[in-house]
């Protein structure tokens, strides 16, 4: 591996390429659920959360000053905690009444967030240095 491949400053890649991956695959995962008779409401709970954290991603990119000062990075933090403990707590409160559903919600988004997260990984390293 090379030395200075993390130390390399990048431009931020776009988000539309790995938020279009994870959404086709929660579309993909919909006949999954059908065929195999698995909670579909967990399905919708996945994708509901999928939303709620490209919403508040999307609210907050137009919110934040630039990252270069402390205020937008205040903004980023607190975005980045809030979806975290948002998560959770649907997810707690999910499984305490319908464990099922809960397991769906969260296997379903994690693959979700895991492709997006990959995708956002290979487009940053795949771009030019600055």
């Amino acid at each position: 591996m090379r030395a200075g491949l993390f130390s390399t400053p990048r431009p931020e890649p776009g988000h539309l390429l790995p938020a279009a991956g994870s959404a086709l695959l929660l579309v993909a995962a919909l006949p999954v659920f059908l065929l195999l008779g698995w909670p579909l409401i967990g399905w919708g709970l996945a994708v509901l959360l999928w939303l709620f954290v490209h919403g508040l991603d999307l609210v907050l990119t137009r919110v934040r000053k630039p990252t270069d000062n402390l205020a937008g990075s205040a903004v980023q933090a607190f975005g980045v905690f809030f979806k975290a403990i948002a998560l959770l707590v649907v997810l707690v409160a999910t499984a305490a009444a319908r464990p099922h559903v809960a397991v769906a919600a969260a296997v379903t988004y994690a693959l979700a967030y895991t492709l997006e997260l990959g995708l956002s990984l290979a487009t940053y390293f795949s771009g030019t240095a600055r």
